[in-house]
């Protein structure tokens, strides 16, 4: 085998260990992924899998990044094309409500499950997870922002405080949905989104979808 297909190869492996992290991760928590139960789901030998990852943090760390790239992916980049301000934060809430009742992670947002897993331990994990959360907030904050300085939501409106009600909404969709699979909560989260974030001037008239 060629040093090139080398590489790839062992990209493509590593590719497949992240993937079932995340998704044992997503079920389980974090603290479920063991180098032998990888191992084993995935037909390799422990060894195998201390070459591509030499700790189970980084395999964390690993799953948690991924992760990050699947919450983009289904959240954010449905919303990019969207006007910016609140046309883009009601189209992103639509892809958050979306993404949830799908259930894009079998074990429903790894990011919340992760969070209430790491959120009394410290080290590199919580690090992560805080940056995330702060990346994530960041870029609503400024979508918030965006919409007061276009007139779209009051001048005395404060974005801080619409995140942190925003976060609630999301983190009690995930919570219905896994705790008791309630077919009511989307719609009720549809509802508290719509009071949040009213539809911009002229806009249609039909839910947030």
């Amino acid at each position: 085998m060629s040093p090139r297909n080398s590489l790839a190869e062992a990209r493509r492996t590593r590719e497949r260990i992240v993937q079932r992290s995340v998704d044992v991760a997503s079920v389980e928590g974090l603290s479920g992924l063991t180098l032998g139960r990888l191992a084993g789901d995935l037909g390799m030998s422990k060894s195998g899998l201390l070459g591509h990852f030499g700790s189970k943090e980084a395999l964390q760390l690993a799953a948690l990044r991924q992760g990050a790239v699947i919450f983009d992916r289904e959240v954010w980049r449905p919303a990019a094309g969207a006007a910016p301000g609140l046309p883009r934060l009601r189209a992103v809430c639509a892809a958050w409500i979306s993404y949830l009742e799908r259930g894009v992670f079998p074990g429903g947002c790894l990011f919340v499950s992760s969070t209430f897993e790491f959120d009394g331990r410290g080290g590199p994990v919580l690090a992560l997870l805080r940056r995330q959360f702060r990346a994530w907030a960041g870029r609503l904050t400024g979508e918030l922002r965006s919409a007061v300085a276009r007139g779209e939501l009051p001048p005395e409106t404060d974005p801080e405080q619409l995140v942190f009600e925003l976060y609630g909404v999301m983190m009690s969709l995930n919570h219905t949905l896994q705790l008791s699979a309630d077919p009511a909560a989307v719609t009720r989260a549809e509802r508290a989104v719509d009071r949040l974030l009213p539809q911009p001037a002229g806009g249609p008239s039909e839910k947030l979808a």
